[in-house]
């Protein structure tokens, strides 16, 4: 086989594994498949995540902000650290992160020839072709063992249960805030979709969570019982175990003040600080200071980003019901404003009517788009939901650009611009506004 000689043919062979045709397991036990399949690939590849401590974060919103805050900490306390995140937002490299340095392009061109001979002698009669979200996790891992990070922080990718990451045991299972996404796959009810997030709690492994609807609580604590994981509740007082051993309550030791900004974020500041109390309890050493210049010092491009100007644009991307009543509250409290402009495109399995009736009612006029991803939701879609919540005008536009050029238009210099919807839009507003580059 001809070496892959360019980060673009590494690109174009980890792309090359999108099945556009595959569908979602229809039961639990076909998508139990998912991870007999990461397995094997594991052990192909000689099982690079047997070296590794980790942490894994699922959770509908907020846990790729929650994961960069914990590498945050960790890395404060001088640990090399390593991130595992999707989806990206400019450049592929974003998703293998070591002390929050993209893999270089050539470190991927040589990790992808490397796995390329693991990944063509798989059989896939039993359990499938590897996805592309299972070559790149094979890839960080293997990326992660050869540079010997102290700490692994791995996001899950869909759901939690049966995802890829999922065949990681942990120092500690993490698990943000859970709404309604992903429903087709995940479930229709917040019991469903929270089964799903539970399912990273294992045996042995202190879990550690935030507070939940008491539909989405029940279910999360019934899983911790019934594979016997200690949980606790990062919650507004401090860190509370519910199970009757162990202190009930813990302060943080630094407040929950991270540098990210929207009030949403002292939520995940909160399960961040959780999360390092646990991993102390397990013997990482994580002194004060490294908590408060971790969270002060983290960063996390596309979530509530302000660029300032007249007008200034807030870049977010918020893609359900949940997080676009977050985002509303946030920017009603934090970005004192003359009128919003709505800038809204979303992906197809989104539900645009939730996200509308958030997002559309304090808007004085919303600009409809979409990115180019092939999972962008049809302009006219969105217009219709958008229409039964708008008083203001409704405008059309092809893509970022265009639509950011109509919303300055239109908009004042004390007005507030506001992108959202999805991190691919998200993504392309930050490519239009010179903050980064497609790679």
């Amino acid at each position: 086989m001809a070496a892959i000689r360019t980060y673009q043919d590494a690109l174009d062979y980890i792309y090359g594994f999108v099945d556009p045709v595959r569908k979602a397991a229809s039961s639990p036990e076909a998508a139990a498949l998912n991870l007999e399949r990461m397995r094997r690939l594991l052990a192909a590849a000689g099982d690079p995540q047997h070296g590794l401590r980790t942490v894994v974060v699922a959770g509908t919103k907020g846990k790729g902000s929650t994961a960069a805050m914990i590498e945050a900490i960790a890395r404060a306390a001088g640990m090399r650290v390593g991130l595992f995140t999707s989806p990206h937002l400019n450049s592929y490299r974003e998703r293998i992160q070591v002390n929050r340095m993209l893999i270089d392009r050539a470190e991927l061109i040589a990790l992808t020839n490397l796995t390329r001979p693991v990944l063509e002698a798989f059989d896939p009669a039993s359990l499938g072709r590897p996805s592309v979200f299972d070559v790149g996790l094979l890839l960080a891992l293997r990326y992660f063992a050869a540079r010997q990070v102290d700490l692994a922080v791995m996001e899950i990718g869909l759901g939690g249960r049966f995802d890829s990451v999922n065949v990681l045991t942990p120092l500690v299972s993490v698990i943000s805030s859970i709404s309604y996404d992903h429903m087709a796959i995940l479930g229709r009810t917040l019991s469903e979709i929270a089964w799903n997030k539970a399912g990273i709690l294992k045996p042995g492994v202190p879990g550690v969570t935030v507070p939940h609807s008491p539909e989405s609580a029940a279910v999360v604590l019934e899983e911790a019982r019934r594979v016997g994981a200690d949980l606790f509740i990062a919650g507004p007082r401090g860190l509370a175990s519910v199970h009757e051993h162990g202190p009930a309550l813990r302060s943080y030791p630094v407040p929950p003040a991270p540098a990210l900004r929207g009030a949403f974020q002292v939520e995940n500041a909160r399960l961040a600080l959780g999360t390092a109390m646990l991993l102390r309890d397990r013997g990482l050493e994580l002194p004060d200071a490294a908590l408060a210049v971790g969270l002060a010092g983290v960063n996390w491009p596309g979530r509530f980003e302000l660029v300032p100007g007249a007008p200034p644009v807030l870049i977010d991307g918020a893609h359900n019901g949940d997080s676009a009543r977050k985002l509303i509250s946030a920017i009603e409290v934090e970005l004192p404003h003359e009128r919003l402009v709505l800038v809204l495109g979303t992906s197809r399995d989104k539900d645009i009517g939730a996200i509308a009736a958030a997002l559309a009612p304090p808007a004085a006029a919303v600009v409809i788009t979409r990115s180019h991803h092939n999972r962008a939701m049809d302009i006219d879609r969105i217009a219709a939901e958008v229409r039964a919540h708008l008083r203001g005008p409704l405008l059309l536009a092809p893509d970022l650009p265009a639509a950011l050029a109509i919303a300055r238009k239109f908009a004042g210099p004390h007005d507030l611009i506001c992108v959202t919807g999805s991190l691919f839009v998200a993504a392309e507003a930050r490519e239009a506004l010179g903050l980064a580059v497609a790679d």
